[in-house]
């Protein structure tokens, strides 16, 4: 069991404040949406989730910085943002209020949901954040705690097969894997070049640990999660040049999407 506020929270903290300083890809708000833009950006219908979310209640977990909040928002859901960072949850606030909307944000590690323990969330919407933690399965028993029966876990998350390659593992003729296929294996690599602004100051490199596959999959399962889409997110850039970030994309889809339907029981 991890500590509350161990090494790990410190890191990730501490990093996603000096991003938010930044102004990191991942930090920008969007203030420019519509309610079909916001619904285009969510795509919740390619993946099988109703768009009607008037009343909803969802929760973005780790998924701060006034982007899905407010998209959610703009179609009428009740939002939550959870989030270790508190430069990521005032600009959750600083966009609904942009758009005159209300969202609810609380600060905290996602290894630790006691905070909204009783909140029956019908949607956890997260994105990229997962490998920031070693072990997933503290992460899914906590979503299970938070999510209403029938509710739905929309799960962004690194391509375990690829995790901590990079372009840069560019060696001439393919993309060189060097690190075993073992759970929590670490790994670092330089952020990359879109996630700043060209004048941008950058800062210490991403803390990041593998989940294989069938860890995160049985672990989903033995929580009583069915699975109801599974998708290999990659790069569509013709002619890209070899050991360029967009030529990467397509030989080894760098994250996975998928959505499981909380049904405890059901098998």
């Amino acid at each position: 069991m991890f500590t509350v506020q161990d090494e790990i929270y410190r890191y990730n903290e501490e990093r996603w404040e000096a991003l938010v300083e930044a102004d990191a890809l991942f930090t920008r708000p969007m203030l420019d949406l519509d309610e079909e833009q916001a619904r285009a950006y969510l795509g919740l219908e390619r993946l099988g989730l109703s768009g009607d979310l008037t009343g909803r209640k969802v929760l973005c977990l780790a998924g701060g910085g006034g982007q899905q909040s407010v998209a959610f928002a703009l179609l009428g859901a009740d939002v939550t943002v959870f989030d270790i960072s508190s430069g990521q949850l005032e600009r959750d606030r600083s966009a609904a209020e942009h758009y005159g909307t209300t969202v609810r944000t609380v600060q905290g590690d996602m290894r630790d949901l006691s905070a909204l323990e009783g909140s029956s969330f019908e949607l956890v919407w997260h994105p990229y954040s997962l490998t920031f933690v070693p072990d997933c399965r503290i992460v899914f028993r906590e979503v299970a705690k938070v999510v209403g029966t029938g509710g739905h876990y929309y799960l962004m998350c690194a391509n375990p097969f690829f995790s901590g390659l990079t372009h840069h593992s560019w060696n001439g003729t393919g993309y060189l894997l060097t690190q075993p296929y073992t759970d929590e294996t670490a790994t670092s690599y330089p952020d990359q070049d879109w996630v700043y602004e060209p004048s941008a100051h950058r800062i210490q490199e991403p803390r990041e640990y593998r989940q294989t596959l069938s860890r995160m999959t049985n672990s989903l399962i033995q929580e009583g999660f069915v699975l109801t889409f599974l998708s290999e997110v990659r790069g569509d850039y013709p002619g890209a040049e070899p050991g360029s970030w967009a030529h990467f994309t397509g030989v080894a889809p760098p994250w996975l999407e998928s959505v499981w339907r909380y049904r405890p029981g059901a098998l």
